[in-house]
């Protein structure tokens, strides 16, 4: 039987940078600009981590205000370092956001969805926040398709051990896919809603710069490759490395795709 992951949680902030969090960061700007909210604007970000959505935010728009939700303590700690008093930090979760109604004029939503267990009930709070005829937005990552570094990664484990495909997020988290997005906004009653792309490039050094995020053992990846045992967990190695495209220069050049929403209260 394959390892259980340890969990769905994210709760520091480092092992997330060196993972996910350095491309997410590539990601933020182009979402706000898909978005192109006018200046002066409330801002809400919901599930902020370690703070690259905001420090876009602050960076691109102008706002008048940015609060920002998130439930791990670690990651509040870290985005309160990189935001350096900018952003009002609360805890709280997507389906409990510890605001009043209308206080905000766009609500955002960064490589959170999947990981929250009510969708629906995360749409409503969202939408209870936002003033009437405000924003509320999202991106998350493409897993089942073009988020290709866990591609690679769950492609491999799969052959190496079919049972590791129930842990796949892209089988897992269905709203990964631009159709489930769609759906969700218009079922939660907002109008106007669109879907769109957004790729970024992740280009890795060696293999090892790959490879070493997915030993932090936080998010289902890296919590699958820590519970395998040493052979195994080699043997993925491998496995891996056989596949990827290596240059000359052994750097790796990958594609990562989010799919980004948007509607209107």
């Amino acid at each position: 039987m394959a390892p259980r992951p340890r969990s769905d949680t994210w709760e520091r902030g480092d092992p997330y940078e060196h993972y996910v969090g350095r491309w997410s960061r590539r990601v933020a700007p182009r979402f706000l600009a898909w978005l192109g909210i006018p200046a002066g604007r409330r801002w809400l970000d919901v599930g902020c981590g370690t703070g690259a959505l905001c420090a876009a935010i602050l960076d691109r728009c102008a706002p008048s205000s940015v609060v920002a939700v998130e439930p791990s303590e670690g990651f509040r700690e870290k985005a309160g370092a990189q935001l350096g008093g900018r952003v009002r930090l609360h805890g709280g979760s997507a389906a409990a956001v510890p605001l009043e109604a209308g206080s905000v004029d766009v609500t955002v939503s960064g490589l959170v969805l999947n990981f929250v267990p009510d969708h629906r009930a995360a749409l409503r709070e969202m939408a209870r926040v936002t003033v009437r005829g405000g924003t509320i937005a999202a991106y998350v990552w493409d897993y089942a398709g073009k988020m290709e570094m866990m591609r690679a990664f769950w492609n491999a484990a799969v052959d190496l051990d079919p049972e590791a495909g129930s842990l796949d997020e892209g089988v897992r988290f269905p709203v990964c896919r631009p159709e489930a997005l769609a759906d969700l906004w218009t079922s939660a009653g907002l109008r106007g809603v669109e879907v769109a792309p957004i790729d970024v490039p992740t280009r890795f050094a060696t293999f090892d710069d790959y490879w070493r995020p997915f030993l932090g053992g936080q998010g289902p990846a890296p919590a699958y490759a820590m519970a395998l045992d040493e052979t195994a967990r080699t043997s993925l190695r491998d496995r891996i490395r056989e596949r990827l495209p290596l240059h000359a220069d052994g750097s790796i050049s990958l594609a990562a795709r989010a799919w980004a929403v948007r509607g209107a209260v």
